[in-house]
């Protein structure tokens, strides 16, 4: 079932920041979801405003006019970097400037394709869980080893989101409508662009996550990919089930029948998964890594992690 759409709830406003050479492709699959779910839902969930130092070209023949300068007083709830090309020869100290200030003000920070690379040159990834596209990871891992880089699909990290462009926005922005408006109407959404095989934050498909799962029932496949989105910002089980379209109850049940765990078992010990993986793989320090995965302080995820693994966090790493 749908979440109920709130008539009264005013549109949520998201700065789409392209960069000249920007691929089309990354550009469409983030804008196009949010124009599809105007349209399903009969008015405006989201409203869109370009942002840009005039006309900015794309790698092919398209040229996005902005709505607003750089360095403008925007009321913004979110606001997407899209990047392409020689993104690393980007150098544009007032943007980055303009971009701390977005982040202090509050506003969700979000990078496609090779965005991350300037999110995190304008040091606002650091003790963040990022991805990006391929191209660029080897580049930045080498620039500034202390990020903490996956090589996902996309990743929420609290107010940060980044994808690896492509047509990974599609993913990522289905995960976003799901989180806001329930998964039904993000299907709905992502139906519209023949887009059904809904792939997982770190999967390549879906498929891919119920055979990791190992189940095919779709209540336990939506929560688990919303659990997978919000690992820094866990939810409680009112909202997982909320999601997922049936009551916290039978969630608990299905999760212990096919699973043999319950609901917020599963969700800390991926939690957990994903932090060990940070351990041996980023030079995060542990404070960080904590935060990262959804746990109040170090001492808290140092007692966590030595439950689930039988040894604490410190047996890879000093604090």
């Amino acid at each position: 079932m749908d979440m109920p759409l709130d008539p009264a709830a005013r549109p949520v406003r998201i700065g789409i920041l392209p960069i000249a050479d920007f691929a089309v492709m990354s550009y469409a699959a983030t804008v196009e979801p949010l124009r599809a779910a105007n349209l399903l839902a009969g008015r405006m969930l989201y409203e869109m405003v370009h942002v840009g130092n005039g006309p900015v070209a794309s790698s092919g023949a398209a040229v996005v006019p902005p709505d607003a300068q750089v360095g403008a007083a925007l009321r913004l709830d979110m606001l997407f970097v899209i990047a392409g090309g020689d993104v690393g020869a980007h150098d544009d100290p007032a943007l980055a400037r303009w971009l701390a200030r977005m982040a202090r003000e509050g506003v969700h920070l979000g990078g496609v394709s090779g965005g991350p690379v300037i999110l995190a040159r304008a040091g606002l990834m650091a003790g963040r869980r990022m991805t990006l596209h391929w191209e660029y990871a080897e580049a930045l891992a080498e620039a500034s080893p202390d990020l903490a880089l996956e090589r996902s699909l996309y990743v929420i990290d609290r107010d940060r989101m980044t994808c690896a462009g492509g047509t990974a926005p599609l993913d990522m922005m289905h995960a976003l409508i799901a989180r806001q408006h329930g998964a039904a109407f993000a299907r709905r959404v992502s139906d519209w662009f023949m887009h059904t095989e809904v792939r997982p934050a770190i999967g390549p498909q879906r498929a891919g996550l119920a055979e990791r799962v190992g189940s095919h029932t779709p209540a336990i496949l939506d929560a688990v990919e919303v659990m997978e989105s919000h690992l820094a910002d866990p939810l409680d089980l009112g909202q997982i089930a909320s999601i997922a379209g049936v009551s916290p109850r039978q969630l608990n049940r299905l999760f212990t029948d096919q699973l043999g765990t319950p609901v917020m078992r599963y969700y800390r010990a991926l939690r957990l998964d994903r932090a060990q993986s940070l351990l041996r793989n980023s030079a995060m320090p542990l404070t960080q890594i904590a935060l990262a995965t959804g746990f109040a302080n170090s001492s808290h995820f140092s007692r966590a992690y030595a439950a689930q693994f039988g040894h604490p966090p410190s047996h890879y790493r000093d604090a």
